[in-house]
This record gives structure tokens, C-alpha cells and sequence, in this order.
């Protein structure tokens, strides 16, 4: 039989009453004293004991944590208001350096010793503040990749899609098919083949490209790819109609009518089509096959060119066979604008690799690569022995490096014999003029820079100085020799105009970039970012006329000649003081390090030492 309940219940005083009486019956005693306490079980004291003590501490213990999570907040909001207080006055004018620019006309004086062991030892703690002082200009700063690699959230190095060397080892080109692919502008591409991809040099890229004015922010000023060096570098024509049409397409109407061969289902997804099922079917054509059996082939090829090289989608393997009707007729395929659309397309990629936290990028990656080659002195790669600007005639006995994607004793990703030309034949017309991004298709060596090292390459451009940059690379021998189609649309490469691409569109922002026309730059004017025109694309858009949804677009770019910008000749360097980097350095993010970075066991930093005195020097 279990205890009562008034007994489990009752008090410390009503024990010590039952037990006193309980001794005194037992031992005849008069009783106790009021002092003497009564003898406990050693047990129960014990457990009673042990359980106030308990409580007694998590009391404690709770009271204290609510006490240090209040402390925290409070510290937390005092400084979040603090951090509101000095982006408001940031607002006001102020130097370079961050400090307040002193009053016109009055005279400017130099830093203290005392501020600028300030600034050191801030910015060896960490305690620095790279984003830009006037956010007038990089308004998606928050969004930005640079925002997530100064907190050391964003450390992997973005994976470019593209299938070249998949493609070119899969499809050898005919030599009947050739002449077909030079009148449609497409042959410089092909011969330009497969060029290994430096991914942390991509990455490193893309941190600093920013989507609201279509530039790299570099520590010497804005630098982007142009026209012109898409036409010098690709070789594509710029000057024409813009790449645009229709969705609305009849996919088994379309591919019997030009490539003479209706898709199965399993090689079609949605509006594109497998380029290996575009290999197996196309590229081998009969030995009696006449002009218009060739002519579907070499539209064949050329589909899988653009969807390999020029426009590869998210994994490389399809092609949109939006672009198949502008093939129908190859001599009219020649005088579209292919170079605008390949920039357009590129300037998107771009734009969505650096917002967020993407992990890979698609588009013409080789562009930007040789692009920097060409331009910047980060990641570029020497010639292992002298060479023409451009790849012999039909090279062969080419030996990979492991860095320029050379393969060994390949041509057109195929095998050959040393001394044997593949397509060696009295009926093959002469090999044209390629373009300048042709001559990196030679050994080339990392011996005086070393390459794909994703903080090297950070540190590198941190440090950049005036002779990195190479403003005007297409000087001298290298115009002279290049093909006219190179040269042909010189007129409008500074035209200030949409670049168009079926449902993209993407300004061209010459404007900014005027010492890369020899052009002397200043300020340039604002430049307002349109978030609504970057959110149009062809995700669950089957069915619109591009063509009549981007009309006004359109409009602009058939009247580029006449928004062509012109500015006076510059002279020798931009000096630091310029008021064009006076405004620059205010408006950007020159550094992606944290100054004075120092990290256990890996590659240390040196520019941000190196720029807490030039920061200095400046102000």
C-alpha cells in the first residue's frame, strides 16, 4: 500500500514534529530540546539537499544567461546604429583615403604619422571596410560574389560548361564541308578549337565584374570587352542585323527542311537538340553527296559550332535550334551582327555568375580568357618559342603544355601524322587569314607567371601597377596582319548601343572604357541599371517573337552609327590624381583581400600592406 497523500505532501516542520514525538515514545525521554534538531535518515536529507541545490543553480544559471543575452543585443544594436551613423556620413564628400575631403581652395595636408599607424594596425586587425564610400554607382554591392568573399563565405572557384574538345573530337571537318563554313564567317572559330580553361583566372574575373555598369573594376580603372575585341580576338562580324527571331518553330518541319533529318524524341529537350545526335547524323557525309546534302551538313556543323563554343547552355551537350533559320541561307548568315550577340550573351553570363553565390558560369568562357591575356598580366601565359600572331596554315605536330589545350599531334581533335597535312588535297581551297586569338594555339609556358591559384590571382590584381595593363594590345604588327573581317566594322566598335541576342539584351558601355580606343576618359556620365530587362529570358518563354518584344531594343541598334563616343587623344598614362580616379576610387571596390591577410599554412598577401600606405599617399 502506497503513503498517503497528505504525508508525500507534508512540511519540513510537521517532520520534524512526527519524528520528535516518534523518539520520545520510543526512549521514555521527557523529550527533546527546541535547538536539537532530529536525526534525519542520511538518505532523504541527503536527496532533499540535492534537489534545492539544483534548482537553486539552474536558477542561477538561467538568470545569468539571460543577463549576457541581453548585454549582447544591446552592444549588437549599439553597434549596427554605429555602422548606420558612418554609411550616412560616407554620404558626405570625401577624400580617396575615407576621410574628409578638405574645403575648396583650401590647401591639402598630409597624413600624421599617428593616422597612418592607425590605418595599419586597423587593417592588420581586420577592422577594414572595402566596400565602396559613394554606393551611388554599385548599387547591388549586398548581392555581390566581393561582398561574400571578404567574409570568407565564397572560397571555390566557379566551373565553366563548355564542350569544345567534346565536340571537335567528335566531328573531324570535311574538306567539301569547309567552304560552306568559311562563306557563313564561322571558320575562324572552328580553327580557334579548344584552349584549356583557367578556372581560378574565370573566378578571379568575375569577382570584379560588375553588372550595373558592364565593366571589371580593377585598381587602375573600368576595362571590359568590347566590340573590337570581339572581332580581333573571335574574328565574328559586328556591323549587321541583330541575332534575333522566333521560338514558335516547327522542330520537325524545321530540322527536314535544312538539315534533312527529323530528331527523335529522346534527342530533343524542349527547343534544343543534341549535338551529339547533330554529330552522328551530320558528320559524315556520302562520297556522292551533291551541293545540297553538303550545304545541310555544313549547317549541321555550324549549329553544333554555336552551341559548343559560342553559346553553350548550362551543361554544354544541346543547342537552341532558334538559331537553325538563320542558317537557312549561308551567305545571308555572314552579315549578321554574331559578334554583338556572342558579347550580349557573354555580358549576361557574367552578370548572373557574379551575383549571389553561383558555382559555375557558362557562355564564351575562351573570350574572357584570351580577352585577359591579351589586356592583363594575371594568369597570362608566355610562348614557349617564337611565333606569328596567329596559328600557322593547318598546323600540325602540336604538343600540349596542360595549359593552352593544345593536343598532342591533333588537328581538328583528330590524330595525324607528323609532316601530313590531314586535308592536304589539290581541290581544298587556300586557308584564310585567322584571327588574333588563333596564336595562342601554340606550346606556351608558366615560368615567369605562375597560374591557377585563386588567391594569387586576387593578390596579384590587388597589386596591380600602371605597366600591367595594356590598354591598346592591338598596335603595330598585330593590326597589319589581321584579316580584313577583323577590321571591317572599326567604325561603330565605340558605339554606345543594346547588344541584342533573342530574349537578351545588354548595353555596350564604350563610354567607360576610352583609354582601350586610345581615348583620353573622363568621368563618365551615370549609367541606370534596369533589373526588369536582366529578369527577361527564355525560362517558360516558348512561345514570343523576340524580334517585336524587343522592337525600341532593336531600333537602337539599327541607328549605332550615329551613337558612336568620341572624346580627345589621350597622352601618355592617367596619373593617380586625375579627377577620373579621384572619382574612381571613391565609387568602387579596388581591393578583394582583407589588407594585411595573413592565413596559417597558406599563400600571405602582400598587396594590402602595400595599399594602406598608397591609400595614404592618396588622401
Amino acid at each position: 500500500m502506497g503513503m498517503p497523500a497528505f504525508q508525500k505532501h507534508r512540511s519540513r516542520r510537521s517532520q520534524r514534529r512526527h519524528l520528535a514525538l516518534t523518539h520520545k515514545a520510543g526512549n521514555g525521554n521527557a523529550g527533546i530540546s527546541k535547538t536539537q534538531k532530529p536525526a534525519f535518515p542520511t538518505t532523504a536529507f541527503a536527496k532533499l539537499k540535492s534537489r534545492r541545490c539544483q534548482r537553486r543553480h539552474f536558477t542561477g544559471f538561467m538568470h545569468g544567461l539571460g543577463l549576457f543575452s541581453f548585454i549582447f543585443f544591446f552592444f549588437a544594436c549599439v553597434l549596427l546604429l554605429l555602422r548606420r551613423l558612418l554609411s550616412c556620413h560616407s554620404a558626405a564628400p570625401v577624400a580617396p583615403s575615407g576621410r574628409p575631403a578638405p574645403a575648396p581652395g583650401a590647401a591639402s595636408s598630409s597624413p600624421s604619422p599617428d593616422s597612418d599607424i592607425q590605418d595599419i594596425y586597423m587593417a592588420f586587425r581586420g577592422i577594414h571596410d572595402a566596400d565602396p564610400l559613394d554606393p551611388s554607382v554599385l548599387l547591388l554591392q549586398d548581392r555581390h560574389r566581393s561582398h561574400f568573399v571578404d567574409t570568407e563565405q565564397l572560397q571555390d572557384v566557379l566551373r565553366p560548361r563548355q564542350q569544345m574538345r567534346a565536340f571537335l573530337s567528335m566531328w573531324r571537318l570535311d574538306s567539301r564541308i569547309r567552304p560552306y563554313v568559311i562563306r557563313a564567317g564561322f571558320y575562324g572559330i572552328y580553327r580557334l578549337g579548344h584552349i584549356i580553361i583557367d578556372w581560378p583566372l574565370i573566378t578571379c574575373l568575375v569577382e570584379r565584374w560588375r553588372p550595373e555598369t558592364h565593366t571589371f573594376h580593377v585598381p587602375l580603372g573600368e576595362t571590359t570587352i568590347t566590340l573590337q575585341d570581339v572581332a580581333i580576338i573571335l574574328g565574328l562580324r559586328i556591323d549587321g542585323p541583330a541575332v534575333t527571331g522566333t521560338y514558335m518553330v516547327d522542330v520537325a518541319e524545321l530540322c527536314g527542311d535544312l538539315l534533312g533529318v527529323t530528331p527523335p524524341a529522346d534527342a530533343l529537350r524542349g527547343l534544343t537538340i543534341s549535338i551529339r545526335w547533330l554529330c552522328q547524323q551530320l558528320s559524315t557525309p556520302a562520297a556522292d553527296a551533291d551541293e545540297v546534302a553538303l550545304e545541310r551538313s555544313a549547317r549541321g556543323f555550324i549549329l553544333a559550332l554555336i552551341g559548343s563554343f559560342l553559346f553553350p547552355d548550362k551543361k554544354g551537350v544541346h543547342v537552341h535550334l532558334c538559331f537553325l533559320p538563320l542558317l537557312r541561307d549561308l551567305t545571308l548568315t555572314s552579315t549578321y551582327s554574331w559578334g554583338g550577340a556572342v558579347l550580349a550573351h557573354t555580358y549576361r553570363e557574367l552578370c548572373r555568375a557574379s551575383l549571389e553565390r553561383r558555382c559555375g558560369i557558362s557562355g564564351c568562357i575562351t573570350l574572357i580568357q584570351l580577352w585577359s591575356w591579351e589586356r592583363l598580366h594575371v594568369g597570362r601565359p608566355d610562348f614557349g618559342r617564337s611565333v606569328p600572331f596567329a596559328a600557322p596554315p593547318l598546323p600540325h605536330g602540336l604538343h600540349d603544355d596542360d595549359v593552352d589545350g593544345v593536343d598532342e599531334d591533333v588537328v581538328d581533335g583528330l590524330p595525324v601524322q607528323h609532316g601530313v597535312h590531314p586535308e592536304a588535297d589539290a581541290d581544298v581551297a587556300p586557308e584564310p587569314a585567322l584571327p588574333l586569338g588563333c596564336r595562342w594555339r601554340v606550346p606556351l609556358t608558366r615560368v615567369l607567371n605562375p597560374s591557377g591559384v585563386l588567391l594569387l590571382y586576387r593578390d596579384q590584381l590587388d597589386a596591380q601597377t600602371s605597366d600591367q595593363v595594356l590598354w591598346q594590345p592591338y598596335v603595330g604588327e598585330v593590326v597589319d596582319r589581321l584579316p580584313a573581317l577583323c577590321l571591317a566594322d572599326q567604325d561603330i566598335w565605340r558605339t554606345m548601343s543594346p547588344l541584342i541576342c533573342f530574349e537578351i539584351v545588354e548595353w555596350h558601355r564604350p563610354e567607360r572604357v576610352l583609354r582601350q580606343f586610345g581615348l583620353h576618359q573622363g568621368i563618365p556620365p551615370a549609367c541606370s541599371y534596369d533589373h526588369q530587362l536582366h529578369r527577361v529570358d527564355a525560362r517558360g518563354r516558348h512561345q514570343p517573337d523576340w524580334a517585336t518584344y524587343h522592337a525600341p531594343y532593336i531600333a537602337l541598334w539599327d541607328s549605332r552609327a550615329a551613337r558612336v563616343i568620341t572624346s580627345p587623344p589621350s597622352v601618355g598614362l592617367m596619373d593617380s590624381q586625375d579627377p577620373y580616379m579621384l572619382w574612381y576610387r571613391r565609387i568602387t571596390r579596388r581591393f578583394m583581400t582583407p589588407q594585411l591577410h595573413r592565413d596559417d599554412m597558406r599563400f600571405h598577401t602582400t598587396a594590402g600592406s602595400m595599399n594602406v600606405m598608397v591609400n595614404r599617399r592618396h588622401g
